[in-house]
């Protein structure tokens, strides 16, 4: 927990966010009073749940907004992905080996563009950076947990309007205070429907929640996006298939996609519905195209969690899902990672070690997840 005389600050720090003045002069005990009192009228974020003090304050262990010390870890480690589910079927293009797949033709140039000398970085791992978990956070909630609705500030033609099977203390990327996407992934156990939402913030009032987009999908089926339809990712795609979880080590195989960014990316392909920023030429890639290791990488040498990783790139790839900076690999946040170990892989790897590929013959039907098989 941080110092009892950091509390006046931090607080302060959170209602300065949400535009409301606290006076700060006077002793140390007198600012955490009147702090205390506003906060009490405000409420504050504690772990990921909003809350609200007592009127009357008692002394007692609390989370503090922005105290690194305070934001959600899931503990020992983050939720499991239900056994009850699947992340879609067999045959979804999320779960297509790619090995044997023809290289794209213009593969050489998308990696140019990307950066044949950039390292990779995997974009996850234990404790805190920037005062905030480390990746993209899942919850997982049962059947009986109740809907939320949620209101859209930025795309909300392209969501789903829901309402949303999220409960109002989910996990936020970069933690209750974070400043970036902060998206939010529910899993839904007992009907393996998967809720996520971009640019997330919960709402005390009547349970709500507020957010840039948002979309759910049905993890049993092939459905994608609407034409042109962004999700809680740029691509329009789901986010949760494409990250690497620790539980997928331990296991000793990951048998999906992984999800990575690029700076830019020009218009979309299939499986991808959305794209923006970039103006379209054919010396960038696309949102949605796939990216493998190449198969002479040397595996060797390497622990047996970052062998499972480059197994997983050589075999099922990665696909451009976001805007961000390239070659970023995402993850779940675990305590479990070891951050040194994973970055014996990030600076092994760098951008000239993976090439395109040509996904095209997969396809059956450009709104459908399902790949031809045989």
């Amino acid at each position: 927990m941080a110092h009892f005389g950091d509390v006046p600050g931090m607080m302060y720090r959170y209602l300065s966010q949400k535009g409301e003045e606290v006076a700060m002069q006077g002793s140390p005990v007198d600012q955490l009073i009147r702090t205390v009192r506003a906060v009490s009228r405000r409420g504050f974020l504690a772990a990921g749940a909003v809350v609200g003090l007592a009127p009357r304050f008692r002394a007692q262990a609390a989370c503090v907004p922005c105290a690194g010390q305070c934001l959600p870890l899931c503990g020992a480690h983050c939720p499991s992905f239900p056994p009850t589910c699947e992340l879609f079927p067999s045959d979804h293009i999320w779960r297509a080996r790619v090995d044997a797949l023809p290289i794209h033709a213009r593969s050489a140039a998308y990696i140019a563009h990307i950066g044949a000398d950039q390292p990779m970085h995997m974009d996850f791992g234990s404790g805190l950076w920037d005062n905030g978990p480390i990746g993209i956070p899942m919850s997982v909630v049962s059947g009986d947990q109740p809907m939320s609705r949620v209101r859209f500030v930025e795309y909300g033609d392209e969501s789903d309007p829901g309402p949303y099977r999220i409960p109002i203390n989910a996990l936020i990327e970069g933690g209750p205070c974070g400043t970036h996407d902060r998206h939010v992934l529910v899993v839904d156990a007992d009907r393996c429907m998967l809720y996520e939402l971009y640019h997330a913030r919960p709402r005390k009032r009547r349970n709500r929640w507020q957010a840039g987009s948002g979309a759910i999908f049905d993890l049993s089926g092939y459905a994608l996006r609407p034409e042109g339809w962004t999700s809680a990712d740029a691509a329009g795609l789901p986010i949760l298939p494409g990250l690497v979880r620790y539980e997928e080590i331990a296991s000793g195989a990951i048998e999906h996609a992984l999800r990575f960014t690029v700076e830019d990316a020009a218009g979309h392909v299939w499986p991808a519905t959305h794209w923006e920023h970039s103006e379209e030429t054919s010396n960038v890639p696309a949102m949605g195209h796939r990216f493998r290791l190449r198969a002479d990488f040397d595996a060797s040498g390497f622990s047996s969690t970052n062998q499972v990783i480059i197994t997983a790139l050589k075999r099922y790839g990665m696909m451009i899902a976001d805007h961000g900076t390239n070659w970023y690999l995402s993850g779940v946040p675990d305590e479990r990672w070891d951050n040194d170990d994973l970055h014996t892989l990030a600076v092994a790897i760098q951008g000239s070690d993976f090439e395109c590929v040509d996904v095209s013959s997969l396809m059956i039907s450009h709104d459908s997840g399902q790949v031809r098989t045989g």
